[in-house]
């Protein structure tokens, strides 16, 4: 796979030995093949690993864990939660913003399209980076939790702090040997409508990281996503 990995080099320096091994070379053998059968898969290829381009190693302040991409058309494009402008709004995120709203305040916008937090240094990371269309959780298994697990080590240990929101079961056993002394770790229900209910709303995890960031002399996230987005 490292033959065409197009990684920021901050990431790329701490991950460049993971691409060599052997659960790499076969889950780049299985993406070659879904796609020489024909099958279509999200994100595009050179938004698989968005969710590191855009927010580099040393950026780092808020890392949020997903599963896997969205599996719809024009919906999944490197960072999760999020969906290019001019997609409806998944239901997890409505949850999310409205969570946001209630907590700091933010108005509203019409989009899902969450880059503005990810240059800010938050980093959007699922799971598993890519999906096959209209199939929930086709690629599950084959190599990228292996590899996005590498990623959260890391973070863990090479980071002087960062502040993890663990939304769900899935992102709670992900982010379970997070060191809490260095770290802040939030966890919470699921936002989506299955389990918001049961105890995501009125967590105000966005307070919660901001007022952190301050008290480690960090500068706070603006999470208030422009009215229109601007796509790069």
């Amino acid at each position: 796979m490292s033959r065409q990995v197009k990684l920021n080099p901050s990431w790329y320096s701490r991950l460049k030995d993971e691409f060599k091994k052997p659960y790499m070379e076969e889950l780049r053998a299985f993406l070659v093949a879904e796609k020489k059968a024909g099958k279509e898969i999200y994100p595009t290829g050179d938004n698989i690993f968005a969710a590191m381009n855009h927010t580099p190693f040393e950026s780092i302040k808020v890392v949020i864990f997903g599963q896997d991409p969205y599996h719809g058309p024009n919906q999944a494009h490197g960072l999760c939660f999020s969906v290019l402008p001019g997609v409806r709004i998944p239901p997890s995120l409505i949850n999310i913003y409205k969570e946001m709203a209630s907590d700091i305040g933010t108005t509203p916008v019409n989009h899902g399209y969450l880059l503005p937090w990810a240059e800010q240094g938050v980093l959007l990371l699922n799971s598993v980076l890519t999906v096959e269309k209209n199939k929930a959780a086709s690629h599950k298994n084959r190599g990228w939790e292996t590899f996005t697990d590498r990623i959260a080590h890391i973070i863990d240990s090479e980071h002087e702090g960062a502040a993890f929101i663990l939304w769900g079961s899935y992102a709670q056993k992900k982010g379970a040997f997070i060191d809490r002394k260095k770290h802040l770790v939030l966890s919470a229900p699921h936002p989506s409508p299955l389990s918001a209910s049961r105890g995501f709303f009125g967590t105000r995890p966005f307070s919660k990281v901001n007022q952190w960031l301050i008290s480690q002399g960090k500068k706070p996230v603006n999470w208030q996503l422009p009215a229109q987005p601007s796509v790069t």
